[in-house]
């Protein structure tokens, strides 16, 4: 979209929905140093400036009544009332620029790529450790290694499929990553659901925008779950496995099965014969080839891990083990999003990849440096 000259555009400062508002000294998404508003955001700008605080509340209690109409909850834990609460939900959209996004996806495929070969290396031959760039007790020690992956044979060498890295802005209005979550990423389908409001609430500035569209994501995420399944199973059958409805993210789960057309199930609904693992069905038993899972390591399999957990599934690990089912992150992929390995990943593009980062880590000081110390 062809963007009008700054004095063609009112700037919002002068509406009354922002009559109050004070650029800080952060980076501010929307306007500049100035309190010009920023190319990617005109259409917004003129947009907001057609309404008023009274309908831009409207607005946003509509959005909230949405959500809540169509149990977009997630549950709060450790307060006095652990309960469920609609997901939080800002009416006004964070705009990209296409190149903007174009350079987060770059980084993002590089820094994942990264990530992958890592722990690939880590549960095998170990050359990263030994050649010193990443400290190997470190890795030994960290909470997240599993001893029990060394020389396991993961599905097409992918232990990370599914990521989710939490990006901010840095002074200078770049992104930078604070951290990759990679055991259990959760929350794509609040953003899925994001999407859809917003679409109601400013249905004109979607055709204006020409926004990059989401709702393939499904499809994309099950023709990714599929391409993991082993060589040679003609028919995949592909399940997504949940701690259950008490779990905060239930919604989450429930939402991306449906969305794949896969079926939901909990520990209790899979068994194992002979290290392969059967979903039941009303028409008997079913061979599951792939297991998109949303349960932490601990209680994937009581007989190897944790065995006081009644949500994972006795003899799963080893059926994993002998490549017969693909678990959905990999077990032990959460040593790489140790919050002290962190630092590391920059080193792990460079030594992988022979790249520079194209995504910055936040500053991270490691208590054992000396000179970090200082």
């Amino acid at each position: 979209m062809a963007s009008e000259p700054a004095s063609m555009v009112k700037s919002s400062l002068e509406s009354p929905l922002f009559k109050d508002y004070q650029i800080q000294q952060f980076f501010d998404e929307m306007f500049d140093e100035q309190g010009q508003v920023r190319p990617a955001y005109q259409a917004l700008a003129r947009r907001l400036g057609q309404l008023s605080p009274e309908e831009f509340a409207r607005r946003q209690a509509a959005a909230d009544l949405s959500f809540l109409h169509q149990g977009i909850t997630f549950t709060v834990y450790g307060g006095q009332d652990e309960t469920e609460r609609i997901f939080p939900y800002d009416l006004l959209p964070r705009v990209l620029a296409a190149s903007e996004w174009d350079e987060v996806e770059r980084g993002l495929k590089q820094r994942i790529t990264a990530l992958n070969l890592f722990l690939a290396d880590i549960y095998d031959q170990g050359k990263i450790l030994a050649d010193k760039k990443v400290p190997l007790e470190l890795v030994y020690s960290c909470k997240h290694f599993r001893r029990e992956m060394r020389g396991v044979r993961v599905p097409r060498g992918v232990y990370i499929s599914i990521v989710g890295s939490d990006l901010v802005r840095t002074d200078g209005g770049r992104f930078a990553v604070l951290e990759d979550n990679l055991r259990v990423p959760s929350g794509v389908s609040y953003m899925l659901a994001n999407r859809q409001v917003t679409k109601r609430v400013f249905p004109r500035l979607f055709r204006d925008y020409d926004v990059r569209p989401i709702d393939h994501y499904g499809q994309a995420l099950l023709t990714t779950l599929r391409s993991l399944a082993p060589h040679d199973r003609p028919d995949v059958t592909i399940v997504l496995l949940t701690p259950g409805v008490y779990n905060s993210a239930y919604f989450e789960h429930a939402f991306l099965a449906r969305m794949m057309g896969i079926q939901l199930v909990e520990g209790r609904d899979l068994v194992i014969h002979d290290n392969l693992v059967y979903t039941k069905t009303t028409s008997g038993l079913r061979r599951v080839d792939v297991i998109y899972r949303r349960i932490d390591d601990d209680f994937v399999d009581p007989l190897a891990f944790r065995r006081d957990t009644m949500l994972g599934v006795a003899g799963l690990f080893n059926a994993y083990r002998h490549g017969n089912v693909t678990l959905a992150n990999a077990i032990g992929t959460g040593v790489a999003d140790d919050k002290a390995i962190y630092a590391y990943v920059p080193e792990m593009i460079r030594y992988y990849l022979g790249e520079d980062p194209i995504l910055d880590n936040i500053e991270t000081f490691l208590g054992w440096d000396p000179k970090q110390c200082k």
